[in-house]
């Protein structure tokens, strides 16, 4: 003969848990972190900011994020290559992409890392958007090649990559 048990037992079961029990899962967190991962890289402080941002507590969050680490499904490293690599095709500087990185939570010594494993040749690059920018001919008057050098500077280059792109003999 079976157990009869209180119908709201039963319906308890059957009932998914409220909203606040999901945000203190640590497996709910998972898998919205997860999902986040599955659309681009994350790096850990973005994905923690999120995942609170969406609700989850900040304790269920770091946890989640720890077990992804451990399943190499979340890394600081492989997040800093893929926004290194993005910034350089978008023609932006080792400055402006260190400068992003960090205010993403990313520390320094990933940063320096990631811009030495580009092996990007920053005067080229600089040169690419100069010229992309402003065509072939390089600046005669001072007043132009002012404006050209703001213009790499705001791009994130640094000073010996812009005078490079701006002066002629260093190509």
């Amino acid at each position: 003969m079976s157990e009869t048990r209180p119908v709201h037992d039963v319906i308890e079961e059957l009932v998914p848990p409220l909203e606040d029990e999901r945000f203190s899962n640590p497996v709910e967190a998972r898998k919205k972190a997860m999902d986040y991962l599955a659309r681009r890289e994350h790096g850990r402080v973005e994905l923690r900011n999120k995942l609170t941002k969406f609700g989850f507590d900040a304790d269920v969050s770091d946890d989640a994020i720890d077990r992804l680490i451990d399943d190499g499904l979340q890394s600081d490293q492989r997040f800093a290559e893929a926004f290194i690599q993005s910034r350089i095709n978008q023609g932006k500087g080792p400055a402006r992409i260190r400068v992003d990185l960090s205010q993403r939570g990313i520390s320094d010594s990933v940063i320096d890392d990631g811009l030495h494993g580009a092996e990007q040749d920053w005067r080229a690059l600089a040169r690419e958007i100069r010229a992309k920018k402003f065509g072939a001919e390089l600046p005669v008057d001072f007043k132009e090649k002012a404006r050209q050098m703001r213009f790499l500077q705001y791009r994130g280059f640094e000073a010996d990559q812009i005078q490079s792109a701006v002066s002629a003999g260093d190509e």
